[in-house]
């Protein structure tokens, strides 16, 4: 149990992380340029993680850094960079909200982990939270700008669902950098094509794709991926529930945003949702369970 806990807390740091990336994003990254901003995010995170696990690819992991590199990078950070351009942080935030769903579901026929009554309640819970907290009458849709969040979260959910069922064979750090030097040299070629040479970047600039690069990148990648080897799928879907409410508190302490009732309901029907679906809990309602089951039994 400690262990699990451990791992919860561990995997947690991904989506708080991710949370303040639609921020930066936002406010401090230029527009226009979806293609190079995932290589400036992903290559610099990828070599920092190489240097820390200096370990090359070997054998099939050639192939599978280059697909997972291509389904947690290439496509992933395009279409979550242009998302985050073209949304509002809470609408970005609230799309990518259902992914413990979609996780769910896809784990159960791509690594054979059936989900479970309490981690469903807590995703729908969750979510219900995530919805209570985010939407407002105010929000602009922008079509182009779900559909980019939609599929962002489908073809991450596969791929990191095939990161889970190959967890083990290799060290998470290294492979974790394989995937994102691989998805950055996928897009450099589309990058020059349909985007030009590699922008010109003033200070706040540099200083975002700095931030996005360290800590919403290899340092958040490293524990989502460390989770995903440690933890069922259902529960670190779970977890990524933190993004939103991350961003909802970001907003209210950066941006001026007003924290009012509906938003604190809804961030504790996140963390109600977030607590029912994890391992921990779910052993510990068996425990007590029992305990009160023999209690009975001794009367």
């Amino acid at each position: 149990m400690e262990a699990t806990l451990r791992w919860s807390l561990i995997t947690a740091v991904a989506p708080i992380a991710w949370g303040t990336n639609y921020f930066v994003t936002h406010e401090q990254l230029p527009e226009g340029i979806p293609l190079w901003g995932a290589v400036l995010r992903a290559l610099p995170a990828g070599l920092l993680l190489l240097a820390v696990r200096r370990r090359r690819p070997r054998g099939s992991w050639w192939w599978k850094s280059l697909l997972l590199g291509a389904l947690n990078t290439s496509a992933f950070f395009t279409l979550i960079y242009l998302a985050a351009q073209r949304l509002p942080t809470s609408m970005a935030a609230m799309v990518m909200a259902t992914s413990p769903v979609v996780l769910m579901l896809l784990a159960w026929p791509v690594v054979a982990e059936r989900p479970s009554f309490a981690a469903l309640s807590g995703a729908v819970i969750g979510i219900g939270g995530a919805c209570l907290m985010l939407l407002t009458a105010t929000v602009r849709v922008d079509a182009v700008g779900v559909l980019a969040s939609v599929s962002a979260m489908v073809l991450s959910s596969l791929g990191y669902l095939l990161s889970k069922r190959w967890a083990g064979q290799v060290d998470v750090l290294a492979s974790t950098s394989w995937q994102l030097i691989a998805g950055a040299l996928i897009l450099v070629p589309p990058a020059f094509v349909f985007e030009g040479a590699p922008p010109a970047l003033d200070g706040a600039a540099l200083a975002g794709f700095g931030y996005v690069a360290v800590v919403a990148t290899a340092v958040a990648f490293g524990a989502w991926f460390g989770g995903l080897a440690h933890l069922p799928a259902a529960s670190v879907g779970l977890i990524g529930l933190l993004n939103p409410v991350t961003g909802v508190l970001l907003g209210t302490l950066l941006a001026g945003d007003t924290l009012g009732g509906r938003q604190i309901c809804g961030i504790a029907g996140v963390l109600a949702g977030l607590l029912l679906g994890q391992p921990v809990a779910t052993r510990l309602v068996r425990r007590f369970t029992a305990v009160r089951a023999g209690s009975s039994a001794l009367r």
